[in-house]
């Protein structure tokens, strides 16, 4: 069974449903292995293996929160020793602060590196998924909102490069 998502003149997408996970499972190699770049897969819970069957790489999410979390780590790190060391010297510990007091740093080192590194994947993430889109054409379909129960769907998107409107079926 398939279901077309259009607005008034223009196709955004073709839906499939599937019986089961393994079929959805199997037409996604299958849709891989044609060439196919704009799709996805919505499914009710993960199904195992999928990312491999949709041909997914690695998320570059890692990396963004790597550079928020580094940048982070240097941003405390500056700020205590520009703060404590040169602007406003202190004795901590009953030692002079400088670069080697690390259990006065670490604090706030930490909780920095933490903070960044989240607000980071936040705002890599909404970025990477394009929110906030309040509303998706694929909403249209009257297939979708299975997805969520016991659907397994299989969306095509018109702007593919290889997609054609009577080949794609």
């Amino acid at each position: 069974m398939s279901d077309s998502t259009a607005k008034a003149t223009s196709l955004f997408a073709y839906v499939a449903e599937f019986d089961n996970a393994t079929d959805l499972y199997h037409a996604a190699e299958k849709v891989r292995d044609a060439g196919f770049r704009r799709w996805d897969v919505h499914t009710p819970y993960p199904v195992h293996g999928m990312d491999a069957a949709m041909g997914l790489g690695k998320s570059w999410l890692s990396a963004v929160v790597l550079v928020g979390g580094t940048t982070g780590f240097l941003f405390a790190l500056f700020l205590q020793f520009f703060t404590q060391v040169s602007l406003y010297p202190t004795v901590v510990q009953n030692k002079p602060t400088n670069l080697f007091t690390v259990p006065a740093f670490f604090p706030v080192t930490f909780e920095l590196t933490i903070l960044f590194s989240g607000f980071s994947i936040l705002f890599g993430l909404l970025i990477w998924i394009m929110l906030p889109r309040w509303n998706h054409p694929l909403f249209n379909s009257s297939l979708f909102p299975k997805s969520t129960d016991d659907g397994f769907l299989m969306v095509i998107e018109s702007r593919d490069p290889k997609f054609k409107k009577d080949k794609t079926r």
